[in-house]
């Protein structure tokens, strides 16, 4: 698994397989990169829906390996 902080933006993990749980259910996601939301203003949290860039967020770019 892979995470990246971009610049600026969400946070992405890399997966081979993803589940969510939401209310109770289970969904497994189709998507093997992940975007979180990283500024806190996402009206789809966990997820990222593109605010950052409306609120001007601002962050470095780093990268987290997990073996």
């Amino acid at each position: 698994m892979k995470i990246k902080a971009t610049e600026n933006g969400p946070y992405l993990i890399e997966v081979t397989e993803a589940k969510i749980i939401r209310g109770g259910k289970e969904e497994m996601l189709s998507q093997k990169t992940i975007a979180l939301c990283r500024c806190g203003q996402s009206s789809n949290k966990p997820f990222c829906d593109g605010t950052h860039r409306k609120c001007e967020f601002k962050g470095e770019v780093v990268e987290i390996e997990v073996k």
